[in-house]
């Protein structure tokens, strides 16, 4: 009998139904390969992290929750939570997102990228829902994962989350840029949120051979740290659009302005319009011309993602095509509160 039919349309036996449903979605997506992430997602109840969130309509946002009166608004609220879509957690008064959960394939395919063995540390920048954070801990245990947000008022929601759902990660309140020193070394650094640029504070808090997953502007930079602490490594294919990370300090750039200057300088609405030459002007940080951005794109034939890397050592990291060493390297600037 149908789950909803049979009882509270957003109760346990729907939201087992729609979990399920999701991990087989992803599953046909190509993800969750590996068994034991695959039993993540399928055992995390998502819902205990989203006990409400926003849906955009016109003119702004509608809040659906799991504790609404109305069982076909709870109803709604279910599907949403277990939709393979990221969810707006907080809004502020301008109608700007602060706070989201990560479209779960999206999840799913940067915890694979983790490449994580058992008895890996991991620090998790941006904790959000700390729906991510479970994850990491039903596959690691809880003692081995520490996340990490700038807001108490994230960090202390979140904690309760985890510990209600049975996990007890080391949640910190704290700038993220910094990592978190008294928790190091890490074997492995997850970010959830957009960065200008690598703070060099993290790989200098990580074991030799550890990964370093991110985001760099529209897309997940997985980065390799020797036993000498040089950071390097190249983009995924995937894109990525997550809400920036959020620092104590100055952020380290970002692509709006150098958008409204691309728009102004009449640039050809089929390059404005392709994902690969977004992706190369949104890394505002390397210090791009958009006109720079433009000939390079159309001299090397819109070169995909996986052709361009990140090299950090040190206080110096840049952005490169094809060879760290090349012709084609750009300085990244870094995060300006010593991070």
């Amino acid at each position: 009998m149908d789950a909803e039919r049979d009882g509270d349309p957003a109760g346990p036996e729907a939201a087992a139904a729609a979990r399920e449903r999701l991990v087989r979605g992803i599953e046909r997506g190509g993800g969750l390969r590996d068994p034991r992430w695959r039993a993540a997602f399928a055992e995390v109840p998502r819902e205990a992290f989203v006990p409400s969130f926003h849906e955009s309509v016109l003119g702004g946002y509608e809040r659906l929750a799991g504790d609404d009166a109305d069982p076909l608004r709870r109803a709604a609220w279910l599907r949403g939570v277990y939709r393979d879509a990221p969810l707006a957690l907080r809004v502020d008064a301008a109608g700007r997102l602060v706070s989201s959960s990560s479209q779960p394939s999206l999840m799913a395919l940067m915890l694979q990228a983790l490449d994580v063995t058992d008895g890996c540390r991991v620090l998790e920048v941006g904790t959000g829902s700390g729906y991510n954070a479970a994850l990491l801990a039903h596959r690691l245990g809880s003692a081995r994962v520490t996340t990490v947000d700038l807001e108490e008022e994230i960090t202390t929601a979140a904690r309760e989350r985890l510990a209600a759902a049975g996990y007890r990660p080391y949640v910190v309140t704290g700038d993220g840029a910094l990592g978190c020193p008294s928790r190091a070394p890490f074997d492995r650094i997850l970010a959830t949120c957009s960065l200008g640029a690598v703070p060099v504070a993290w790989p200098r808090q990580c074991t030799p051979g550890a990964v370093i997953l991110a985001p760099l502007g529209t897309g997940l930079l997985k980065l390799a740290v020797t036993p000498e602490g040089r950071a390097e490594g190249r983009f995924l294919a995937t894109p990525a659009y997550f809400v920036p990370l959020r620092t104590s300090g100055p952020a380290a750039g970002t692509d709006g302005a150098l958008e409204a200057d691309a728009v102004g300088l009449g640039l050809p609405r089929q390059a404005l319009g392709d994902d690969r030459f977004r992706f190369l002007l949104g890394i505002g940080a390397a210090g791009l011309l958009p006109q720079e951005a433009y000939a390079l794109w159309r001299r090397e034939r819109r070169p995909s993602r996986e052709r361009y890397g990140v090299t950090v050592e040190g206080e110096r990291q840049w952005f490169w095509l094809d060879d760290p060493a090349g012709p084609y390297v750009w300085e990244l600037g870094g995060y300006p509160n010593g991070a």
